[in-house]
């Protein structure tokens, strides 16, 4: 279990824990020749040590860095999927690739020469049909991965090739209990991977020291969960907290999103959740009124907990009688919405001001009720009184949720298009929503505008409270890189694995050669998926494709469909962006057929980027930007669209959306009318970045200082001593020591509490 903790903490902090094994002469650097034998074998998967690592393990024994090696480079390798094999059905993509139509005739000629597929292809021609499916060579592979290798030369090492660097930590017990506080404290929810990380590490530290705060009530449950099992007491604020726990110790949903069937708990258990609900309510009789809510949810689950087996604890039996009707608890909400169906605004902002949170979510529905001066007064009043109660995160969602809320509809469509008429209609806008499993869809925008001295009031408002909360630093070191990276509002804002930045960030793309790759390897049944990039010009119109129907098309190409994936399959496809004139360019992944993204044993996406001598093996670890796992609810993975601008450079932004798509034969041509108009409101649609932050700091006297690897390295901090923050997409080497870093991995370390 040590190792599966050490893994953790190189995953998330890019930092490798330090072993407690014996260390040698100092003098006599007896771990040197391996540290540098192992920082060698790092670079080839684009990974280096740092300096300060580098001289630390050559002090260490021999065979303890051989030991920390082997381990290190299994998770690296895991990180950016070179962990495994990555053959193309076009032994030598992606040169030589075919004509589409010409290699699907060769595909029915070579099956026509064999008399065991003879006849199902000629009864499939026969009914006047196709079927790819059932061409003897066709979606296989027709040679080895050995075979594949012997055809590609060595990769030619480029001054653009990516290189992570790694840098020393703690002993792993220390690491770990670092990183469980960092997540369990987080002030945002945690996306799949990183609560599954968070179980694990949860389990080790129920003794040890604990967050100050667990703001996020799913993460409470995975806690408290761990706390069930090792016989320690949860920590339960509401009754929802007690629902969720249930949830969690039957092994089902704790973001109440997806139905649980609850098990028949052991009476340890039943002890557990009923005396804990009692404490909740004994405590606040008010918070009987959250049952209501999830009212089917507490019946299924008194059916299975007898709470009137357990006479001593009323106020658990208060509950689920609540949950039945028996006894009354009116919900907030029901009583919000009766006053305001009576018109009483100044009812309902009384009310909603004892739930600040609420009255923040609230307030484009209460500005947009058209109240009278005194009544908007009251709500802004209301606001500006609870401000400081309420959760930074709900506060930055408010402000982005503002930012795209300027001006009226009319305003807003003469000014992105002077049109009217025809026009005007086609250039309407619409609003994209976005669930906790990353599934997207979207609406046309029928709200009414907020004033605009309101909405600049509480823009006022937000940027004062949200400020005033951010970390104090006298000076930010600023990768300007960073600047573009959207704040991670929300848990599925982004996924698990290498290089991936929260949805609605904007990267920088270098390279002339921008190569996609999916890999999938099903659980059990036959699994097809597809990977397809749709262009489109500047006015999201004109769409082409590339995908297993066009494998060649100007400037991209794809690397041959792959239709079933016992032992893993990999689907590229290259783009050569100095050849490209269309303004986005829209990987997607279509499931064809077989298991969903939740099912597989294995699925990610990933993107690299190479100059246009550069050869080497389709896949290249050293060349790989992004690794994304794709874990989502649909059918068709949107992870992220490029974007090429006037002056020709070209950036990257992040979707991490999930279309529903069909149960099967899931195309980019069937559904390129859908993407292209949610592409279109994805675009629209301003999200709130690390910039606003920086500039909110500045605001308040920081210092502020742009990082470039390439200057002489900042060695000291501010002439007062002040403290010094770091943010950038990696830890540099040469920071003044005591610097506060956040990079991607810890960014929600920013978000204020």
């Amino acid at each position: 279990m040590k190792t599966d903790l050490e893994a953790l903490v190189v995953r998330h902090t890019r930092r490798v824990p330090l072993p407690d094994g014996p260390a040698g002469d100092a003098a006599a650097a007896p771990g040197a020749a391996m540290a540098r034998r192992f920082d060698a074998a790092l670079m080839d998967t684009g990974f280096k040590l740092s300096g300060d690592l580098l001289a630390a393990l050559s002090r260490l024994d021999a065979q303890a860095v051989a030991s920390l090696a082997v381990r290190t480079l299994a998770t690296v390798r895991e990180l950016v999927g070179d962990h495994v094999r990555h053959n193309v059905y076009f032994i030598d993509f992606p040169n030589n690739v075919p004509d589409t139509f010409e290699f699907w005739m060769d595909c029915v000629r070579a099956t026509f020469s064999e008399p065991a597929h003879q006849e199902k292809a000629a009864i499939a021609i026969s009914e006047g049909t196709l079927d790819l499916l059932t061409l003897a060579t066709y979606g296989d592979y027709q040679h080895t991965y050995e075979e594949m290798l012997a055809r590609h030369d060595e990769l030619i090492a480029s001054a653009g090739d990516r290189l992570t660097v790694l840098h020393p930590g703690a002993d792993p017990q220390t690491e770990a209990g670092d990183l469980y506080l960092a997540l369990a404290g987080s002030a945002v929810p945690l996306n799949e991977d990183d609560a599954r990380d968070l179980t694990v590490l949860a389990r080790h530290h129920v003794h040890g020291p604990q967050p100050e705060q667990i703001p996020v009530r799913e993460i409470r449950a995975v806690v408290n969960h761990a706390r069930v099992d090792a016989g320690a007491e949860p920590l339960l604020d509401t009754v929802t907290d007690v629902l969720r726990l249930a949830c969690a110790l039957a092994g089902g949903d704790v973001t109440l999103q997806e139905p649980t069937r609850f098990p028949a708990f052991p009476r340890r258990i039943r002890r557990v959740l009923l005396g804990g609900l009692d404490r909740v309510v004994a405590g606040s009789p008010a918070k009987l009124a959250d049952t209501g809510v999830h009212a089917e949810r507490w019946k299924r689950l008194g059916e299975r907990l007898h709470p009137h087996e357990y006479p001593r604890w009323p106020h658990a039996a208060d509950v689920f009688a609540v949950a039945r009707g028996d006894k009354a608890a009116p919900t907030p909400d029901a009583r919000i919405e009766a006053l305001l169906a009576a018109g009483d605004v100044h009812g309902a902002v009384e009310l909603l001001a004892t739930m600040p949170g609420r009255l923040f979510r609230s307030l484009d529905r209460l500005l947009r009720l058209h109240p009278l001066p005194d009544e908007a007064e009251a709500v802004l009043t209301a606001a500006e009184r609870t401000a400081k109660d309420v959760s930074g995160r709900v506060l930055l969602s408010v402000r982005e949720h503002l930012a795209n809320r300027e001006g009226s509809l009319a305003e807003d469509g003469a000014k992105a298009h002077g049109k009217r008429g025809k026009g005007a209609r086609r250039n309407r806008r619409y609003r994209m929503f976005v669930n906790r499993q990353g599934r997207a869809w979207m609406t046309p925008e029928r709200r009414g505008p907020i004033p605009a001295p309101v909405r600049q009031r509480l823009i006022v408002l937000l940027d004062g409270e949200i400020a005033r909360r951010l970390p104090a630093a006298a000076r930010l070191l600023v990768d300007p890189d960073m600047l573009d990276v959207a704040l991670p509002l929300s848990g599925r804002a982004t996924t698990g694995g290498f290089g991936v930045l929260p949805r609605g960030s904007r990267s920088r793309v270098e390279g002339e050669v921008l190569r996609f790759f999916v890999y999938w390897r099903q659980h059990g049944a036959m699994t097809d998926y597809d990977l397809s990039a749709l262009m489109l010009s500047s006015g999201f119109s004109a769409p082409s494709w590339i995908s297993f129907t066009n494998l060649k098309d100007g400037a991209g190409v794809h690397s041959g469909d792959v239709t079933n994936a016992p032992e893993g399959a990999s689907e590229f496809i290259d783009i050569r962006l100095g050849w490209f004139a269309r303004a986005y360019v829209l990987p997607q992944v279509h499931i064809y057929g077989g298991e969903g993204f939740e099912r597989v044993a294995e699925s990610f996406f990933g993107y690299m980027t190479r100059d246009p001598d550069q050869e080497g093996r389709p896949y290249e670890p050293h060349t790989v930007r992004m690794k994304s796992e794709l874990r989502g609810p649909g059918r068709v993975a949107l992870p992220l669209v490029f974007e090429r601008h006037d002056d020709g450079t070209w950036t990257a932004r992040w979707l991490h959306l999930y279309l529903a798509g069909g149960v099967s034969h899931n195309q980019v041509e069937g559904s390129r009318v859908t993407v292209s108009a949610l592409l279109r409101a994805f675009v629209e649609r301003e999200y709130l970045t690390v910039r606003h932050l920086v500039d909110l700091m500045a605001g308040r006297g920081a210092e502020i200082v742009p990082w470039d690897a390439s200057s002489e390295p900042v060695q000291k901090g501010p002439e007062d001593g002040g403290p010094v923050l770091y943010l950038g997409l990696e830890r540099p080497e040469g920071l003044p020591e005591g610097t506060r870093v956040v990079t991607p991995e810890n960014l929600r370390d920013l978000i204020p509490a």
